[in-house]
């Protein structure tokens, strides 16, 4: 069929783990503005949802660490992290093997991907989950960059492997939604943990919104690090989004949040029309 629902929003593991310790109007606002991208989720009617995260050393390691993976799966478990920290209950989470066969087949003709048959969530899917598929009733695809274990993968290929997922979408009769999600700025496990540079946030978030490949794709890993700390290479997730939804991008909630330790961005794309 197509793409017919693109979005990005925020994972980090305080917002649900430390929801209790949050200005409660800011994070209800936050809240509110999940709810209301769920919906819109909900809408579009999707047989999968492909959600496209920095998986966090919890699958993958330096010993193997993929520049792109996507699951294979009939079934995920998750959070692998402890239910009551993270404050969202162990499960099971429902995938479809045989749709994302046909979706990794479709991408490889583009962009080198590996894949795996077992893959236990952590907080970078769960949490977004939990959110945007409450009732768990959407069939998920998990798929990794790699922000996280040096060398990264570069920005460009980001967009090449987020080209890729829109030409896969478009060439299964199946609806496919896809979200991103990471940070922005943020320095987790850090003593800098709950910093968050509001104005370099809102320059991506700008150049999200318009699209803006050229501008996107010149964050060097060097000033990202330096300005929005190691969680700001999680800005791939983002950039792959934008590079399949193709259209403009509406900012439906972006604000620092410091007690989750990330700036909070709800946002969504249009699906430009591709020939």
């Amino acid at each position: 069929m197509s793409l017919v629902f693109a979005g990005i929003c925020s994972h980090a593991p305080g917002i649900t783990g430390r929801a209790h310790m949050a200005e409660p109007a800011l994070r209800d606002e936050f809240y509110a503005a999940l709810r209301q991208m769920s919906a819109e989720l909900h809408a579009t009617k999707p047989d999968a949802l492909i959600v496209v995260a920095a998986e966090h050393f919890a699958n993958f390691f330096m010993n193997n660490m993929p520049a792109f993976a996507l699951g294979m799966s009939d079934e995920y478990q998750g959070p692998i992290e402890d239910p009551e920290w993270l404050k969202i209950e162990r499960r099971k989470i429902r995938g479809n093997a045989a749709l994302s066969k046909r979706l990794i087949v479709e991408v490889m003709n583009s962009v080198d991907v590996a894949y795996a048959e077992e893959w236990k969530f952590d907080h970078g899917i769960m949490v977004p989950l939990h959110f945007l598929t409450p009732a768990y009733d959407i069939p998920v695809i998990p798929a990794n960059i790699n922000c996280q274990g040096p060398p990264l993968t570069p920005l460009h290929r980001a967009w090449a492997f987020g080209e890729a997922l829109r030409h896969a979408a478009d060439a299964v009769p199946e609806r496919i939604a896809l979200v991103g999600t990471g940070g922005i700025s943020h320095w987790p496990a850090t003593p800098d943990s709950g910093k968050v540079n509001e104005a370099w946030d809102r320059e991506l978030l700008d150049r999200w919104s318009r699209n803006d490949r050229q501008a996107l794709l010149s964050y060097t890993d060097v000033a990202t690090y330096r300005d929005a700390g190691q969680g700001g290479f999680e800005i791939r997730t983002f950039i792959s989004v934008a590079a399949a939804a193709g259209g403009r991008g509406t900012i439906h909630f972006s604000k620092p949040i410091p007690i989750f330790a990330v700036g909070c961005t709800v946002a969504t794309m249009n699906i430009a029309c591709r020939t």
